[in-house]
């Protein structure tokens, strides 16, 4: 589990509700199913009308991703490759048949066979670039449908907001009730923003990172089969991937950064 993304949302969300237990402020104000529904439910729909609802179903099935631990294969691809390489080098890129089963990556594999069965590193090249680009499209359309969502439900809330002063402007003969009006008039908008900004915006930005951590390993994995196509030293070989992931992916206690 991703305890820093568990704790950020929960932190997040008793940072703005602990406040509001201090002094006469009733927390059940919070609480308004009227502005829930306006706010939640027109989000949804417009996010549906924008999309359709497998797109929105998968985006949030997609998003439980982040509270799941990711480990970071890209040192273990990138030394995988190089022995690849070497086993290519001393024994020639048919022998590489018999490695594909052992082979711990799928998109791997299938450039080595593609390698194998293609003597022409730029069709290779061609063919695996262009099922990156489907896939990053492919997984972007999530982070897309959070980035609306994002902006759908600040304006939802705005909306909830004006009914509620509606509702009490047809009450102006009773000045005792305006103040609680007026206050429950505006949770809408509370919802709307905080929801927008402490959920589906942050979403968002970790899909798009997810995403870009998937497709840079893909990247890297394409430049090695390249390589191993033309046959190109493995100490080359090591030396660009490593320099590849250093530009593309610094982190700190990674043995390349």
């Amino acid at each position: 589990m991703n305890l820093s993304a568990v704790i950020a949302l929960t932190v997040g969300i008793i940072a703005v509700v602990l406040p509001q237990l201090h002094g006469e402020f009733n927390l059940h104000l919070l609480l308004q199913p009227t502005a829930f529904c306006i706010v939640v439910i027109g989000t949804m729909c417009a996010a549906i009308l924008n999309f359709n609802y497998m797109t929105v179903y998968t985006a949030f099935k997609s998003s439980l991703n982040i509270f799941r631990k990711s480990d970071n294969k890209s040192e273990k691809i990138v030394d995988e490759i190089i022995q690849i390489a070497h086993f290519a080098r001393k024994n020639g890129l048919v022998a590489l048949d018999g490695l594909l089963d052992k082979v711990s990556d799928n998109f791997l594999a299938r450039g080595l066979q593609l390698a194998i069965d293609i003597n022409n590193p730029q069709l290779i090249y061609d063919i695996l670039s262009s099922e990156i680009e489907y896939e990053e499209e492919e997984d972007l359309i999530h982070s897309r449908v959070f980035e609306a969502l994002g902006g759908y439900a600040p304006t939802f809330g705005i909306v909830g907001a004006v009914i509620g002063l509606i509702d009490v402007l047809k009450n102006l003969q009773e000045p005792e009730h305006l103040g609680i009006g007026i206050a429950t008039a505006f949770v809408s908008t509370l919802y709307g923003v905080g929801i927008a900004n402490l959920i589906f915006l942050p979403i968002a930005g970790n899909l798009k990172q997810k995403t870009r951590e998937r497709i840079l390993l893909k990247e890297i994995i394409l430049q090695g089969v390249i390589s191993i196509s033309i046959q190109e030293s493995p100490l080359i070989m090591e030396e660009k991937l490593l320099a590849y992931l250093k530009y593309h992916h610094k982190r700190e206690g990674m043995r390349y950064a």
